[in-house]
């Protein structure tokens, strides 16, 4: 336990003492803000009756999800490509860790940067309850739907990052990965009628858009935690591979 700890520092010292998290903050920061202030400006302008304060949150969050898609890669992209590029990698896969414990350590960092930057996201309902209370369970179940579509695309980005020593590429292949997730159902139009039902279960938009609106489904949890059992699978199946390349 001590040295998976040591390990987990490691990796916390690696994101919190490199500039990239903080521009990278300050842009989701200020992003996350506007949609905020429009969002709200224009429920107010336009208004929604008694049901403001619910049609606000679920815009509002839809919105910083989109922000949150962009955020990913740039923080994913480093979490085994840089160790693979500098060649300390090796001294990872030697160390008295299991390949579990060296990924639980990179996931559980990269999850502290994004509670980091969702927790500062509380900001925005606490100033509403403070004029007007309101009812929070939609809130709550705002938060464990975008706990649960974090935590799987980071370790979707995660997977992609083991895959290659490149950052760029990482990156790249990251955020079309998750876009691409994201979007699936998005023209429904033009997709065949034949597979929009097997699309739709695929989407994680389409899973999403439920706790958005204050509903938590068991089916909905469950692609949630299928997708990441799934991404873990692919990235310790990857660590694995240097076995058959004959590294240890």
């Amino acid at each position: 336990m001590s040295r998976f700890t040591a390990l987990l520092r490691r990796e916390l010292r690696g994101f919190f003492g490199s500039p990239l998290v903080y521009f990278v903050a300050a842009v989701f920061l200020a992003l996350s803000g506007y949609y905020f202030y429009t969002d709200l400006n224009a429920f107010i302008t336009f208004g929604f009756g008694d049901s403001i304060v619910e049609h606000l949150w679920q815009r509002l969050f839809n919105d910083i999800v989109r922000v949150v898609l962009t955020v990913i890669p740039l923080v994913t992209m480093r979490v085994y490509a840089e160790e693979k590029n500098l060649g300390t990698i090796e001294l990872l896969y030697t160390s008295p860790l299991r390949d579990g414990e060296i990924l639980a350590a990179k996931y559980l960092a990269c999850m502290c940067v994004f509670l980091v930057l969702l927790g500062s996201t509380v900001l925005y309902p606490a100033m509403i309850y403070y004029i007007q209370p309101f009812d929070l369970s939609q809130l709550k179940a705002i938060y464990l739907g975008l706990f649960m579509l974090v935590s799987t695309m980071v370790l979707i980005g995660i997977f992609v990052s083991s895959l290659t020593q490149t950052q760029l590429i990482a990156a790249m292949f990251t955020y079309g990965s998750v876009l691409l997730l994201w979007n699936l159902s998005w023209n429904e139009a033009a997709l065949p009628t034949d597979l929009l039902g097997v699309i739709s279960q695929l989407c994680a938009y389409d899973h999403f858009e439920p706790f958005a609106r204050g509903i938590v489904e068991l089916k909905h949890v469950a692609y949630f935690a299928a997708l990441s059992l799934l991404m873990v699978f692919g990235t310790l199946r990857s660590m694995e591979s240097r076995q058959w390349r004959g590294r240890r």
